[in-house]
């Protein structure tokens, strides 16, 4: 019950914000919005506000945006089809940069919550340089060798970059005191024993958040680069079931779990849909910029069946993830 619980409301979410992405860049730049629906099926709830349409659908697998001229010519004036080339990629692009700005929302919770990595000794592993040195869980590591440290990303560097001693400086009881460490060596890397303690600053907190989505996107475009040298293996990609799994055993951990796993989804998910292929929201751009290039439009029915093979295309993808997922219980 959790686990489907849990599903839906975090699919819910990650759909709302991207589908709201779209309907607020179509609102704000005069486009004609039909719909605006959240979840596929039957409807269970609608009201007209306006000239649009809200609803709320059986099944929470998706949600929609309908936009006037969308998805072929319109004579009508506020037709997305006829709206200028940097109005339509600012529409295109809002629904994956909502995913981002959920992203950053979910890990700043997370900071806020538990705090963010900083120069305060967490833990000390028994054993290991530090603890055998005399550095105690609190002392706040203020230099190594003469630099000044002010975040945990600081002492890593300066750790890692370090010669055969370093030179540590720590404050313990408002008074400093200098310990001389000798890292050890861990699979190429050089560490000395310590984790990071954890503290809580407003304005720390949402820089942290930048940081770790930036981090993200890094990680994720440069696995997406590689794939076609490296190919992938079988956890690499995960279809509809497993994320379901993965949800279900999220927030069964903890809430802060939960809401990791959440942003780490959304910022996939952004980046999914800004892949140049057919059917996504980056399958659109790339028409919109060509359609710069050239200096006038593409063939709108040509590239409603290019859109609609990518979508079948996709759909085959999503059912055999599927399958793939069951074959694995």
């Amino acid at each position: 019950m959790i686990t489907a619980i849990s599903f839906i409301l975090v699919f819910c979410a990650l759909v709302f914000f991207h589908e709201f992405g779209h309907f607020a860049a179509a609102k704000l730049n005069g486009i004609y919005v039909h719909q605006f629906a959240l979840g596929m099926g039957p409807v269970l709830f609608k009201k007209k506000i306006g000239e649009t349409e809200y609803s709320l659908r059986l099944l929470p697998i998706g949600g929609f945006v309908n936009m006037e001229g969308e998805d072929g010519e319109s004579d009508h004036p506020r037709a997305f089809s006829n709206k200028k080339p940097f109005q339509r990629l600012i529409v295109l692009s809002s629904g994956p940069i909502m995913n981002f700005v959920l992203a950053l929302i979910l890990f700043f919770s997370v900071f806020t919550i538990i705090g963010f990595p900083s120069n305060i000794v967490g833990n000390v592993t028994d054993g290991f340089p530090a603890q055998v040195s005399g550095i105690e869980r609190g002392d706040i590591i203020k230099t190594i060798d003469g630099r000044s440290i002010k975040s945990w990303e600081d002492v890593i560097s300066a750790i890692s970059s370090s010669k055969d001693t370093l030179d540590i400086v720590v404050v313990r009881n408002s008074k400093e005191i200098e310990f001389n460490i000798v890292p050890k060596l861990d699979n190429g890397r050089k560490i000395i024993g310590v984790t990071s303690g954890y503290q809580k600053n407003f304005f720390k907190s949402v820089k942290y958040s930048f940081l770790v989505v930036g981090d993200v996107i890094k990680g994720i475009t440069s696995f997406l680069i590689n794939l076609p040298l490296k190919g992938t293996q079988g956890g690499d990609v995960v279809g509809p079931v497993g994320m379901v799994g993965m949800i279900g055993k999220a927030a069964k951990e903890s809430m802060v779990r939960l809401l990791q796993l959440s942003a780490m989804i959304s910022i996939n998910l952004g980046i999914f849909n800004l892949l140049p292929l057919p059917a996504l929201d980056g399958g659109r751009i790339v028409f919109v910029l060509i359609e710069l290039l050239r200096g006038k439009p593409v063939n709108k029915e040509a590239e409603g069946k290019v859109h609609f093979i990518g979508f079948v295309l996709l759909m085959a993808l999503m059912v055999f993830l599927v399958f793939r997922d069951i074959s694995k219980f």
